[in-house]
Order: C-alpha cells, then sequence, then structure tokens
C-alpha cells in the first residue's frame, strides 16, 4: 500500500472514530444521518468498528505478503460486522425525541 492512499484513509477512519464516538457518549449523529438512526449508541459502536477495520486493514498493507492476505480478510470481516451494527442501529425499533439532535 502507498502512503498516498494509507494517510487519506487513516483520516477518514479518524474522523469516523470521531463521529463513533460522540454518537455514544452524547448521542450526537451526524447531520446528515439524523433521520435514518433510531439508536444512536449502537450506531456509534458500528462507526466505531467500521474505523478500527479500516484502520487494521491499512496497518497490514504494509506488512509482508505472508501476514497481508489474513490480516485484509480478518479487516474485511470487521468491517462487514461493523456496518452490520450500524444497520441495526438505523432499524432498531426505538422511539426517537422530535427536535433534538437525538
Amino acid at each position: 500500500m502507498t502512503p498516498y492512499i494509507a494517510v487519506p484513509l487513516v483520516l477518514f477512519a479518524l474522523f469516523y472514530a470521531a463521529s463513533g464516538v460522540a454518537a455514544i457518549a452524547r448521542g450526537w449523529v451526524l447531520p446528515m444521518n439524523r433521520r435514518q438512526v433510531r439508536v444512536p449508541r449502537i450506531y456509534g459502536w458500528g462507526q466505531l468498528m467500521v474505523a478500527f477495520a479500516l484502520c487494521w486493514q491499512t496497518a497490514f498493507g504494509f506488512s509482508p505478503s505472508g501476514t497481508r492476505a489474513s490480516g485484509t480478510l480478518i479487516g474485511s470481516a470487521i468491517l462487514l460486522a461493523g456496518l452490520i451494527v450500524m444497520a441495526v442501529g438505523q432499524c432498531a425499533g426505538g422511539k426517537r425525541k422530535r427536535g433534538g439532535t437525538l
């Protein structure tokens, strides 16, 4: 993996992790996602999983070719699990308050 791909990917993962922490700690979700998200804390845990998976794949992208394939496969599984958790946060049946950031 080349650094000009890795650096923006890690920066995006950090932004996504910060958004996940905000969703877990304060129940705050980005304005473009507020309408779809019903349970912000579950959605935030999914975001943290996705951010971790992106960093995992970036770290194994620089490793020797023997461990690169297994690291990428594990990272893809974590990424898929994070996306599923985010979907659960969107589909869960919690009642949302109107007018707030929740």
